[in-house]
């Protein structure tokens, strides 16, 4: 192995290093599952690349080899199943169950096969299950990234990355005479792109425990519980949006309100409701379009304003999305400290009321507001969750999907 080759392979391990300090960082900052996510990640990536590279004191090659296909079996369940807790998808705990006994099982039926069989066969078994595993996270990943979330997008181009590693891993296992130094480049690279992404991932978890504590803290008067526009900023919002675009032009108007709050914290406590409003203000910044602007009316509610509406069916089709984005099933904390807060097993469900109205030019801004308020309110008694202004009818009304599509 040349220099060049040496040099990157030690920027792989100076990348691992760093994960592994960042994951002993948020360990002491009490966010043990993110730490612990972390440093396996980064421990079981070192690892991997040493055995695989021979970099271990080990003579006999089928010794090796045997090591090889056993390191290659046990890094792709646990990074699989790491993988697929960042994303979200084992947070239910019969799924989680179910997930961690099914990979236990093809573990141990690989592994104990190998043993049936010669030390590049067993290896070559071994290298199967990689890919099983790294097709099913590829598939979850690319699911994650087509809903929209940043995360899935992270995970996506991290296991590409891996991908790309493991080919020249094992090409390197099988055929070590025949790498070259731009093998090992490639390969180098690529494990310490999928190092970086995975590092990126789990920032983004971190950042986000550390918002929902200070939200969960602090309670729905201080901005970082929705990060959106407080509430004197929403009414020098409102007075801007009316004063030039609804002089000339209708504006749209949209209040989504949530009737469970309450209950929620009567059930368990204000750090709950705090962390049901900062979810539903999550889910609503990533579902609106560009040129909605966003803001709070209440302690229940949100506001969005379109200075453009149109004739009505962006707002309703709008108005029909939020209420199915919003009322997904959400496992809440009930613990102000980041350690607990994933942890807790409080399903809540949203219940979503939306209210659309089309204020015209001569309608004053806090009789829009509140008639768009009290359309959300009513909204809850419908099966669409969305209540409107029937102008032909003069009164508020269901509004279906079929129609606003329609309209």
């Amino acid at each position: 192995m040349d220099t060049v080759a040496v040099a990157v392979w030690g920027a792989f391990f100076g990348t691992v290093s760093l994960l592994l300090a960042a994951a002993v960082i948020a360990f002491s900052r009490s966010a043990r599952r993110v730490a612990m996510s972390g440093s396996l990640s980064a421990l079981m990536s070192g690892l991997y690349v040493l055995v695989f590279l021979g970099w271990i004191p080990v003579s006999d090659p089928e010794i090796l080899t045997r090591l090889q296909a056993h390191m290659a079996a046990v890094c792709a369940a646990v990074l699989g199943l790491l993988l697929f807790w960042t994303l979200g998808e084992l947070r239910e705990r019969r799924r989680a169950a179910r997930a961690n006994a099914a990979m236990a099982l093809l573990l141990l039926t690989v592994l104990g096969t190998g043993w049936l069989l010669p030390p590049h066969g067993a290896l070559a078994l071994s290298t199967g299950m990689e890919v099983l595993v790294v097709a099913i996270g590829w598939s979850a990943s690319l699911g994650s990234a087509l809903r929209g979330a940043r995360l899935g997008t992270h995970s996506v181009i991290g296991v590409s990355c891996m991908a790309i590693a493991i080919i020249g891993l094992t090409w390197f296992a099988f055929e070590p005479e025949q790498v070259t130094a731009l093998d090992h480049v490639v390969t180098a690279l690529a494990g310490i792109a999928f190092v970086s992404a995975m590092a990126g991932a789990l920032w983004m978890r971190y950042s986000y425990l550390i918002a929902l504590r200070e939200a969960m803290v602090h309670g729905p008067s201080f901005d970082p519980v929705t990060r959106l526009r407080s509430h004197l900023e929403t009414g020098a919002m409102v007075g801007d949006a009316f004063s030039h675009a609804g002089r000339e032009r209708p504006v749209g108007v949209i209040v989504v309100s949530i009737g469970n709050l309450g209950a929620l914290e009567q059930l368990h406590g204000r750090a709950a409701y705090n962390h049901g409003l900062f979810i539903c203000a999550n889910r609503l910044r990533r579902i609106v379009p560009p040129g909605v602007e966003l803001g709070r009316v209440g302690e229940d509610a949100f506001l969005l304003l379109l200075r453009n509406p149109g004739g009505g069916r962006q707002m309703g089709e709008l108005a029909h999305l939020l209420v199915k984005r919003l009322a997904r099933p959400v496992a809440l904390g009930t613990s102000r400290e980041m350690g607990p807060v994933e942890s807790s097993g409080t399903d809540w469900v949203a219940d979503i009321g939306v209210g659309v109205l089309i204020a015209l030019p001569d309608m004053r801004p806090p009789v829009a507001i509140a008639g768009a308020r009290a359309m959300s309110r009513t909204a809850w008694s419908y099966a669409s969750r969305v209540a409107w202004y029937d102008e032909d009818s003069r009164q508020i009304a269901e509004l279906p999907l079929a129609f606003a599509a329609a309209g």
